[in-house]
């Protein structure tokens, strides 16, 4: 399938015949190979040490949609890296957060990314979010061999609707099953302390900047109980990677957005180390 550039230059056949507008069909049915799916591993025998990526959040608000994550990945009980990056765009109105086995996760967002674009260059559209959301399961899907040998991927995709006028969360199992959460939603080994902070402090007519304090007052929460889970480090001047998409799409907080974020949490923190509180009633 590769071009010949010592000649003409003129594209083989491949890329010529009329065919599905997935690029992973056509990469299926011409180089199956390249695939992550299709790969076989050695035997292996005990556990294997790589580095896996940890907690994801992700809340809605009324015109549009956080998704954060912390910037720590371990192996096994080392830290493996302090400044992951874990959250990425998938196109201009949507992101994926990684959780699982890092390196894996990584190939698979890049590979939804040229998905998404080879899509929209073939039809001339954009694709619904729901049909990414789709996409991705069938994705994760095809990388359940590797998750049954504990590489596991578990992303959350997060999005603006522009149909529905709405940001939307969707969150996956190993089998690429999709659930759609409403409000907030966690993934990653964190992902239920973080769950917990953001459902006592959820409120559907939340700002954008309050949302986005939510996400890092869950993360904080996270890496509070949970040791796979990095907190901000305020030394090493590394904090979580929060990205907003609304109907202007994609947009990553920059460092000092996200610092005076987590600096007001964490002087916040000193004289309530366990967060704000919930009303009991």
């Amino acid at each position: 399938m590769e071009a010949n550039t010592r000649s003409t230059g003129r594209l083989p056949a491949a890329f010529l015949t009329p065919g599905s507008s997935s690029f992973i069909d056509f990469l299926g049915e011409h180089s199956p190979d390249l695939l992550p799916r299709n790969r076989s591993l050695p035997p292996l025998q005990g556990a294997i040490e790589i580095p896996h990526g940890t907690t994801i959040v992700a809340a809605t608000f009324p015109g549009g949609v956080i998704l954060a994550g912390d910037r720590r990945a371990t192996m096994g009980n080392i830290i493996a890296q302090r400044d992951i990056e874990k959250v990425f765009p998938a196109d201009e109105y949507s992101a994926v957060g990684i959780a699982g086995t890092a390196g894996l996760a990584v190939e698979m967002v890049r590979l939804f990314q040229l998905e998404l674009e080879h899509y929209e260059k073939i039809e001339g559209a954009v694709l619904s979010l729901d049909g990414k959301a789709n996409r991705l399961s069938t994705m994760i899907r095809g990388n359940l061999g590797m998750a049954l040998q504990g590489l596991a991927v578990v992303p959350l995709f997060a999005g603006y609707d522009v149909d529905r006028e709405r940001g939307r969360i969707f969150t996956y199992d190993v089998t690429g099953g999709r659930s759609e959460e409403l409000g907030f939603a966690s993934t990653g080994s964190g992902s239920v302390f973080a769950r917990g902070s953001m459902k006592k402090l959820y409120r559907k007519d939340l700002t954008e900047d309050q949302a986005v304090t939510l996400v890092v007052q869950a993360l904080y929460d996270a890496a509070d109980d949970d040791s796979a889970t990095g907190g901000p480090d305020l030394a090493r001047r590394i904090y979580p990677i929060v990205t907003v998409i609304t109907d202007e799409g994609f947009r990553r907080l920059t460092d000092d957005e996200s610092s005076e974020v987590v600096r007001t949490i964490h002087a916040r923190r000193l004289e309530q180390p366990d967060g704000p509180r919930a009303e009991l009633l």
